[in-house]
């Protein structure tokens, strides 16, 4: 056992280097300042080694890097062949994918058991990527221009893509962006954030292996501040796929004004989950609570604004607090664990200050709302935490909390739960629980939101895809619209 607990051979040689390089046109380099961010085990505030810390001059390198490889052998890469390379990625990724969530449990605190179950849905999505780069093509168009004119369209790759990849997910965040750009033939520069990004850095690494072409995925690490705001405003970027704060977003925006480059944003969210009296309490109870407790939160389209009918408020909420207690809370490479620990001390302190905050405002604490101490002392954690009689002007009912809180706002009517379930500046998700039809198409179609599920939250599927609309963002992840932003048409008269 090493000081990280039980670890496989492999991922402990990884982290025995101490200081992880960027990948830059095929090669670990370190940041060209000589600078590093020290990164931290948020199940035990132990340090894990030092990233680096690369800023415009390394980002520079990563897009020429990128630019190169786009102009040069990558162009010539049949759909056959990208898809050939998709294939043994995927085989790649099992024969290393015990190694690979070690990494991330340790990296950003997941549990081990949760990312064993989500083996099958990252495998989905790199095949489907895999799938869909033998799936790029033009039309053969009708036109009023004589006989001797034949029209059509042609989709290309837009060239250099920028990803900038959050700290909830990065093991699969970083799939949306490479799997795309290498099924549509674009490559890309991966800028995954600085609390959680090892994995990307060993995934990455590891696909030298399977003759992955220099240039064609880049990875530079350091702070959102430098490094991500370089890559934005590059003008040698042609698009930008972002997955992160609305703040964040905002000035993503504002650098892309440089080159107008295209943009996908997955930004914040604040989304209802709506549960009428009629709903089957024994599945909306785990449901709606898991819907918020699934990565301790740490989710963009999280159902943390539970909208339960009055009737059954009372029992709803006693239930939920039944089941808040039950749910297992420890260090990620625990197998028991069910929910980890907060990603940094930095994002533990805003969620203790939410739940301050909401106590301050009125709202009732059912259960939770603790920092957990004892052999956890030392990690970032904090109880499943239960508000209840929520008012919908409540700061913890407006503002993303991104942490285990859960808010059970009443109402009386569908066209109550319909006008609280809009009153949010965002739009990602949103789920209803009832047995009535009707009422859930009602609601499906009247919520504001990129994303509905009924009597389920929060599966996904690559063939549906998901995305946002109002502050939440917008483009899609997943779905053909996922690889029509990866591409762009050229259209194309020919006179015979």
């Amino acid at each position: 056992m090493s000081k990280y607990g039980v670890i496989s051979e492999d991922t402990r040689l990884f982290l025995s280097r101490g200081n992880h390089g960027m990948i830059i046109d095929g090669e670990l380099v370190p940041a060209i300042s000589g600078m590093t961010i020290e990164t931290f085990n948020p199940s035990t505030g132990e340090s894990l080694g030092f990233i680096a810390a690369g800023d415009e001059a390394d980002v520079n390198l990563a897009v020429h890097a990128a630019r190169r490889a786009f102009q040069g052998e990558w162009s010539t890469w049949t759909p056959y062949d990208r898809e050939a390379l998709l294939l043994r990625a995927v085989d790649l990724f099992e024969r290393h994918f015990e190694e690979l969530i070690e990494i991330e449990s340790l990296d950003m605190g997941a549990p081990i058991a949760s990312m064993r179950r989500s083996k099958e849905s990252h495998v989905r999505r790199m095949r489907y990527f895999a799938a869909m780069a033998l799936n790029v093509r033009g039309e053969t168009l009708p036109h009023g221009l004589g006989k001797n004119v034949h029209a059509m369209t042609i989709k290309a790759p837009v060239g250099v893509v920028g990803g900038i990849i959050p700290w909830n997910g990065p093991l699969g965040g970083q799939w949306w962006v490479m799997g795309a750009a290498l099924a549509t033939g674009c490559t890309t520069v991966l800028k995954p954030a600085e609390d959680a990004c090892l994995s990307v850095i060993r995934m990455v690494e590891l696909m030298r292996e399977i003759g992955l072409p220099k240039g064609v995925v880049n990875v530079v690490t350091g702070y959102g501040a430098t490094a991500g705001a370089a890559l934005a405003r590059h003008p040698d970027v042609d698009r930008i796929a972002f997955t992160g704060s609305t703040v964040t977003g905002r000035k993503i925006i504002e650098g892309s004004m440089v080159n107008i480059k295209r943009l996908q944003l997955e930004l914040g969210g604040k989304s209802p989950d709506i549960v009428f009296a009629d709903a089957d309490l024994d599945k909306a109870v785990p449901g709606a609570a898991m819907g918020v407790f699934n990565n301790t939160g740490q989710v963009c389209f999280a159902g943390t604004r539970v909208l339960v009918q009055r009737e059954i408020v009372n029992e709803f909420t006693a239930r939920v607090g039944e089941f808040a207690k039950t749910v297992r809370v420890g260090r990620g490479l625990d197998p028991n664990s069910q929910l980890g620990p907060i990603v940094s001390q930095k994002q533990l302190d805003r969620v203790m200050s939410y739940i301050e905050i909401g106590e301050k405002e009125g709202a009732k604490l059912v259960t939770g709302g603790d920092r957990l101490r004892g052999e956890l002392d030392n990690g970032y954690f904090v109880s499943p935490t239960v508000f209840g009689d929520v008012d919908s002007e409540m700061t913890i009912s407006r503002e993303e909390i991104f942490g285990p809180v859960l808010s059970i706002i009443p109402f009386d009517t569908i066209d109550d739960a319909i006008r609280i379930g809009n009153q949010t500046e965002y739009g990602l998700g949103g789920g209803v629980w009832t047995k009535n039809v009707s009422t859930a198409l009602r609601v499906v179609n009247e919520i504001y939101t990129g994303t509905m599920w009924v009597n389920c939250y929060g599966l996904l599927d690559p063939l549906v895809g998901f995305g946002g609309t109002k502050m939440s963002g917008y483009g899609s992840k997943g779905g053909l619209a996922h690889l029509d932003n990866y591409l762009y048409t050229k259209c194309v008269y020919m006179q015979i």
